[in-house]
This record gives structure tokens, C-alpha cells and sequence, in this order.
């Protein structure tokens, strides 16, 4: 564990300290608004947004349905003592959850469009349901549009204007369809370019 208490530690702390890829921006963005409350991160990944919004006060439950990915988050969190902090491996396409908590805030970046198609629905309407009144729900994930068609590595990709049909009746904070960049490059090294939704809107 780090000499440096929590209180102290930069925001990038998690980031350097264990090679992690940055904070996606958009959860830096929602971070700014979002008030510090219990949180679950759907896709964790390694953790760089769980450990971020854990940093700054949340109480973050975080799922993956890679066992590497959450080892390695589990082994950060035994390291650093943190005790607001729980991740846990699960498979958002084979399992139903109907959340058995209540969250103040719920998001997914990057990851439903590695989901099968037929998981969607519910898997938003359980985000929706487990969000409380004047709860938040971020979710960033690749589009299928005429301009940028999705790749085809996708299983599940929105449609234009899709994703804010789901939210009806949700305020929007933030939404938008604006092209983005994979990681992934293409055949001469320039990174892939594809449409986003991105949203950030209240209960």
C-alpha cells in the first residue's frame, strides 16, 4: 500500500501507480455533477473508473465478466485497503440480474456493444430500475450509422437516436451522437473512427 492517504492522492494515482489506461473522459465529465453516493460500474474492465470514482468518495460496486480483469482489480483493492470498493465477475449476457440494490449512480462506457443484442433491453431497464430518484445513468457505446458504419466485431450496436428512446421521460444532461476513435487501428496504424452515443441523463 502507498504511503500517500487517500485524501492526498491525485486524480491519475490509480494510473500511474498500476498502469492502468486513463479515466474515460466522460466519466471525469459525470464526476463533476454526479454527486458522491453508491455507484456500479456495468464493465469495469480493470477498474480504471471504478478506482477513479472511488477516489473521489463513491462507493463503487464494479462487474466484469473477464476473471483476469477482476483479479487484478481485487488484487489493487487488497493492496490498497480499499473497503468501498467490491468487484465481482459477472456475465451481463447470461445473466438476468434485476439489481438487487439501489444506486445513485449507474454507468457502462464502452462496453454494450460487446453484448449480444438480445441483452440490451433488459440490461438497461435494470440500470434504470436500480438508479433511485434523482439517481444518474452514463452509457457511451458505439453506433451503426450510414456515415460510419459499426464494425462488424460488435455483436450489438444503436441505432441513431436509439439509446435516448430508452431514457423517455429522463432528464438529459448530456447527448450526443458525435464521431469518436477506437483504440483499435486500422491497416495503417491510424486509429478506427466510429459513431458514439453518449449519454449522461437524471431520473
Amino acid at each position: 500500500m502507498a504511503d500517500i492517504s487517500a485524501s492526498e492522492r491525485p486524480d491519475d494515482y490509480y494510473t500511474k501507480t498500476y498502469g492502468l489506461t486513463p479515466t474515460h473522459s466522460e466519466v471525469l465529465a459525470a464526476a463533476q455533477i454526479v454527486p458522491v453516493g453508491r455507484t456500479l460500474d456495468v464493465g469495469c474492465g480493470r477498474g480504471r473508473n471504478a478506482l477513479f470514482l472511488n477516489l473521489k468518495g463513491h462507493n463503487v460496486t464494479a462487474w466484469d465478466h473477464n476473471a483476469d480483469s477482476i483479479a487484478f482489480l481485487q488484487d489493487v483493492i487488497r493492496q490498497e485497503n480499499l473497503t468501498t470498493l467490491q468487484a465481482a465477475i459477472k456475465d451481463l449476457n447470461t445473466e438476468r440480474f434485476h439489481f438487487n440494490q439501489i444506486y445513485d449512480f449507474v454507468f457502462s462506457t464502452v462496453v454494450l456493444m460487446f453484448l449480444q443484442p438480445q441483452t440490451i433491453p433488459g440490461l438497461i431497464a435494470d440500470m434504470q430500475t436500480s438508479t433511485k430518484k434523482g439517481g444518474y445513468n452514463l452509457i457511451v457505446a458505439v453506433m451503426d450509422s450510414p456515415d460510419f458504419p459499426a464494425l462488424s466485431m460488435f455483436p450489438f450496436t444503436f441505432k441513431l437516436g436509439e439509446l435516448k428512446a430508452y431514457y423517455e421521460g429522463w432528464e438529459f444532461l448530456n447527448y450526443n451522437e458525435e464521431v469518436g476513435e477506437l483504440h483499435r487501428t486500422d491497416a495503417q496504424g491510424h486509429r478506427i473512427k466510429q459513431r458514439f452515443a453518449t449519454m449522461l441523463a437524471k431520473k
